[in-house]
C-alpha cells in the first residue's frame, strides 16, 4: 500500500479542489490502494476522488464532502 506524508496529502487534497473548479494545475486524487490509516482528512472536499481499496481505519473525515467518490473495497 501507498503510504503519503501530511504534506503530500495537503497537496493532492490542493491539487484535487482545483480539479473540482476545472482551474489549471488541478488533478483528479487518486488515493487508491493507498496506506491512509489514521489520516487527518477533515473538512476536505474529496467528490469524484479515487479512494479503491484505501485503508481509512482511524481516518478523520468529519466535515469531509465524498461525493460520487469511489470507495470500493475501502
Amino acid at each position: 500500500m501507498k503510504t503519503y506524508t501530511e504534506n503530500e496529502l495537503k497537496e493532492i487534497i490542493r491539487k484535487h479542489e482545483l480539479y473540482l473548479k476545472h482551474e489549471e494545475g488541478g488533478e483528479r486524487a487518486n488515493l487508491s490502494g493507498s496506506d491512509l490509516r489514521g489520516s487527518n482528512l477533515s473538512g476536505s472536499d474529496l467528490r469524484y476522488s479515487d479512494l479503491r481499496g484505501s485503508d481509512l481505519s482511524g481516518s478523520d473525515l468529519s466535515d469531509s464532502d465524498l461525493r460520487g467518490s469511489n470507495l470500493s473495497g475501502s
